[in-house]
């Protein structure tokens, strides 16, 4: 992978594992992965709002900054 060469062949390797294992557990690969970005979207809308909340701009911010902010929003989807 540090070559660069072949990614996208894995990638689609993983991909194509990832549903046969969703397959072999019952579920819907196609509507896991629609749960999965909507919860995604939900989350991310919550890390705007309090990086908003707390007079921030998202495009100033640091990944290390953000990812705070990510974890808040992540535990408050669970109160």
């Amino acid at each position: 992978m540090a070559s660069g060469q072949g990614i996208e062949k894995e990638m689609g390797d993983l991909f194509f594992a990832t549903m046969n294992v969703c397959r072999l557990l019952g579920l819907d690969g196609e509507e896991t992965l629609h749960q999965a970005t909507d919860k995604f979207i939900r989350r991310f809308e919550q890390m705007e709002k309090n990086i908003d909340a707390a007079g921030k701009k998202l495009s100033e911010m640091t990944l290390a900054e953000m990812d705070e902010y990510w974890e808040m929003a992540k535990t408050s989807e669970f109160q």
